[in-house]
């Protein structure tokens, strides 16, 4: 008889332990400040209302309501666009044409539209609804007397505490900037339009 070799027995299988899952991280929300600031963009560079509109997407991200009035400006730029398919957070109100405004001379219309805009900026502010407003090329509807500086000015001193106030644009004159709590100057370096390539869509507007 064939002897019969013993089969070693495999050990028994030991049950792996389920991991855990992870605990979920609790949503960050920063609360907003009381002390909503004043700030200005200005210089003859290019980027001016590029950086407000940055300011403004920060915003957004962090949950609060942008209203943005643009004077001087009546063509649907592409952040007009964008606001209206994608950023519900934030309201847009152009009031110029879309044309040139003569500094000298400006036509009635002109005059009229930016102070239609100063208008709904200033019902917007008083409305409650939004934690930030910027004036977009504010200075140089004020360089252009297409709206009165004692108006701007008396918008900002009396805003609401917490409000965050953006006027861009050159020209910034030195009543606005002593206002203000941060100032930034653009300064053109080199432009593009000096070597003679135009104006397109996704750059300048």
């Amino acid at each position: 008889m064939k002897a019969v070799k013993n089969k070693k027995k495999s050990p028994p299988k030991t049950l792996k332990k389920k991991k855990a899952p992870a605990p979920k991280k609790p949503k960050i929300i920063f609360p907003k400040t009381d002390r909503g600031l004043v700030m200005v963009i200005t210089g003859n560079g290019k980027g001016k209302t590029t950086a407000a509109f940055g300011q403004a997407l920060r915003s957004i991200g962090q949950g609060y309501n942008v209203f943005i009035v643009q004077f001087m400006k009546g063509r649907k730029y592409g952040e007009f666009i964008a606001a209206q398919k994608y950023l519900p957070n934030l309201t847009i109100r152009r009031s110029g044409l879309d044309s040139f405004v003569m500094r000298d001379n400006p036509a009635p219309i002109d005059i009229e539209m930016a102070r239609k805009g100063l208008a709904a900026a200033q019902k917007a502010i008083k409305s409650g609804k939004y934690d930030m407003v910027i004036l977009d090329e504010a200075n140089v509807a004020l360089d252009f007397k297409l709206i009165d500086l004692s108006d701007v000015i008396d918008l900002v001193k009396n805003k609401p505490a917490s409000l965050d106030i953006i006027l861009t644009g050159r020209y910034a004159p030195p009543e606005i900037l002593a206002l203000a709590d941060t100032v930034s100057e653009v300064q053109e370096i080199k432009h593009h339009y000096n070597a003679g390539i135009k104006d397109r869509a996704g750059i300048e507007y």
